[in-house]
């Protein structure tokens, strides 16, 4: 289904210059597809388009901004499964995965058409003391105006429609440089959005090299920049990305608390999915699961029999639950990891064997507090077992890492819940599940080494907007 070569988008056109990106098959190795690739001028260019775009998008009315978005929904709807082969193709994911995070690109673009009207402001009484007497204070937001986005290679549809449809929304042009692993759904995203009546220079879809990618976090016509992926490249771009505002989706070592009143048998089938689903390559992953020690023995054997039977494979087929890692470098890094940790006295219980891009799910018990495994973000199939003996304990055992994205927590104890959802140094506390959880119109973002910021359509609204007051006094002979 997919096309022998594809353009990039700039200034809302399909543009052929070369078709320099290899897009490989993560499960066959093969090409599957080549991309046009976009030069230092080509981006420039993309730049100053979206510049000359900035007032007439700021000036399309609310319900023009809708109809684009509503759009693209009905256009992705009928483009669904030609979307997820595509993404089960360049990023090796099973193809229910696949299917599923389409489900979630429609989703977000569907909240952000509902939001595009529902963008108000605030009256302010002015008259907090007697010189301010007759004033009244009125607010709204206003589109930020440029804006820069670099989308990752995990979700590469919907963790890209969370800048795409808010800047949308609120009237901001934009230039996205889509991750070169997967550029393939953001490319038919422009190609979508080259369908409405946008105008010209509203968006641009440019798969680059880093070093031709520079300008999307220096140039200063820019006015904000929102990246996801790696802790080191994200506070590396925020530190040279001069005046403008950043936001930064970065990475994690999820950890899931199992109390002693918990069910067992939901907590792991909930964990089984939030550890493995997509080969655990996602920054909310399950990671580091803590059990109390009454129910660990228990925990442990159950969970390890499930874990055991999850079939790894081809991504294409519908009973595969483990397809590739992104690349095989990948794969043979946490491999690594993984070795290092058992060399480290850790107990290897399943798993840790790995062809290729492919490593089974794997689980650890007993793991070194400095294993690479435990304190890292591992981003695939790899999670930890650990026990505790109280809640607090536990508490501590999440906060004692310099990630802070999502925890879950499994209790029945309703003020367990409520001091977790106090005491964690996270953006998102997921009580009854597992933190890989999201819906996306909620806010989504960490703490600490985990980013700066919330995704979720009202949430990264706010962020590319700024406020603007009016001040209105009225005469005292007009009172």
């Amino acid at each position: 289904m997919l096309q022998p070569t594809y353009p990039y988008y700039l200034a809302n056109k399909p543009q052929s210059p070369n078709a320099d990106l290899e897009v490989i098959d993560k499960y066959t190795g093969e090409i599957a597809t080549r991309i046009a690739v976009a030069n230092r001028e080509a981006i420039d260019l993309a730049i100053q388009k979206a510049v000359e775009a900035t007032e007439p998008m700021a000036k399309m009315p609310s319900y023009q901004r809708q109809d684009i978005l509503n759009h693209c929904v009905k256009r992705f709807t009928e483009r669904a499964e030609e979307l997820a082969v595509a993404l089960c193709i360049e990023a090796g994911k099973p193809i229910k995965d696949s299917r599923g995070e389409v489900s979630r690109l429609i989703d977000t673009f569907r909240i952000a058409a509902e939001e595009a009207v529902r963008m108000t402001g605030e009256v302010m009484p002015m008259d907090i003391s007697s010189r301010a007497k007759g004033y009244t204070g009125m607010w709204r937001r206003v589109p930020i105006g440029p804006c820069s986005f670099i989308s990752p290679f995990n979700f590469p549809l919907n963790l890209a429609a969370h800048k795409v449809a808010p800047a949308i929304a609120v009237g901001c042009p934009f230039i996205l440089k889509p991750a070169s692993l997967t550029p393939i759904g953001a490319i038919i995203i422009g190609e979508v959005l080259a369908e409405t009546d946008l105008p010209e220079g509203a968006f641009s879809v440019l798969p680059c090299g880093r070093s031709e990618a520079d300008l999307f976090t220096t140039d200063d016509r820019l006015k904000l920049l929102s990246f996801t992926g790696s802790p080191g490249v994200g506070w590396d771009l925020k530190a040279k990305a001069g005046k403008k505002k950043v936001v930064l989706e970065l990475g994690g070592n999820a950890a899931c608390v199992v109390d002693e009143d918990a069910d067992v048998e939901d907590a792991i089938s909930r964990i089984i999915f939030g550890a493995y689903y997509q080969s655990g390559q996602s920054c909310v992953s399950v990671q580091r699961i803590l059990v109390h020690e009454k129910i660990y023995d228990d925990f442990r054997q159950r969970l390890l029999a499930k874990t055991s039977t999850l079939k790894m494979g081809n991504p294409k087929e519908d009973t595969t639950f483990i397809g590739p890692m992104i690349s095989e470098k990948e794969a043979k890094r946490l491999d690594s990891w993984v070795q290092n940790a058992v060399n480290g006295g850790a107990k290897l219980l399943c798993g840790g064997n790995r062809q290729g891009a492919m490593l089974q799910a794997t689980l650890l018990e007993d793991v070194p507090a400095n294993a690479e495994v435990n304190c890292q973000e591992a981003f695939g199939p790899v999670a930890v077992l650990t026990k505790f003996s109280n809640f607090d304990e536990a508490l501590k055992m999440v906060n004692d890492s310099e990630f802070g994205l999502q925890a879950g927590i499994f209790t029945n104890d309703i003020y367990k819940a409520h001091k977790a959802w106090n005491e964690l140094e996270v953006g998102g506390v997921i009580i009854g599940d597992v933190p890989s959880w999201r819906v996306d119109h909620m806010p989504y973002g960490g703490v600490k080494e985990s980013g700066l910021g919330r995704e979720g359509i009202r949430f990264a609204m706010e962020d590319m907007t700024e406020i603007r007051l009016m001040v209105l006094r009225t005469p005292p002979h007009k009172m």
